[in-house]
């Protein structure tokens, strides 16, 4: 098991859809929300995720897709 942590900053536009939902369904990762701002406009999670590494390379891929922006934590 690999663990990565990533701060994703969502565009308005995302910030009512069930990402980290869709995220943990879909990759059957563990996601521990570290941080979080969320506001009217913008918003942004510090998370740790804990998989295999392939798939968490596959999952940022998908976020990267859905339109999150990634950047490393901390």
């Amino acid at each position: 098991m690999a663990i990565r942590k990533l701060r994703l900053v969502y565009p308005p536009s995302l910030l009512r859809e069930p990402i980290v939902y869709q995220l943990i369904r879909r990759f059957d990762l563990q996601v521990n929300i570290l941080l979080a701002r969320i506001e009217l406009e913008e918003g942004w999670l510090e998370v740790e995720l804990n998989g295999p590494a392939p798939l968490l390379d596959e999952s940022e891929s998908w976020l990267r897709e859905q339109g999150i922006d990634i950047q490393p934590a901390g």
